[in-house]
């Protein structure tokens, strides 16, 4: 989970492989609808998002028993305990860097439909995990080789 530019990509293809599970990227869960809104600049509503969720949270469930790793943003709680409730074990980790950090990616991104004026309203929205939410907080000023060591440490544990 993290805002856009966080590197949840990167780390999250490099930990499905390190532990041999399956890999789903969020972005392809979204309707066309949702990435047209997103590409000219507008922020999702939590309305826009519900099945969005919703289909990453039957991905979620369908990995039952065997594991996977899915890249989603997961900004809120509410988010967070809709996919909970379709898979119960799921382990959240937080990619986390300071918006410059994550500004400075963005600018050099090409090819994505997220554009970096959306950043800020992302970290408005961002609700750190609870102390009662099963994750952990993965810092990402590292390069993503030491990141995706952090985010393996942090599953393993």
């Amino acid at each position: 989970m993290g805002v856009s530019g966080s590197g949840k990509t990167t780390v999250g293809t490099a930990l499905a492989e390190r532990l041999g599970v399956p890999y789903a990227e969020a972005d392809d869960f979204h309707p066309p609808e949702n990435v047209a809104k997103m590409a000219s600049g507008v922020p999702l509503t939590d309305e826009d998002r519900a099945p969005w969720l919703d289909a990453i949270a039957a991905w979620l469930k369908a990995q039952e028993g065997e594991g996977g790793v899915v890249t989603c943003s997961a900004l809120k709680r509410v988010y967070r305990d809709r996919l909970r409730r379709a898979a119960p074990e799921v382990f959240f980790l937080h990619l986390d860097g300071s918006p410059e950090l994550i500004g400075e990616r963005l600018s050099g991104r090409t090819g994505h439909f997220m554009p970096s004026a959306l950043l800020r309203s992302q970290f408005e929205t961002l609700e750190a995990l609870d102390a009662d939410e099963a994750g952990a907080v993965v810092p990402i000023d590292g390069t993503p080789q030491e990141v995706t060591e952090l985010a393996v440490a942090a599953v393993l544990r």
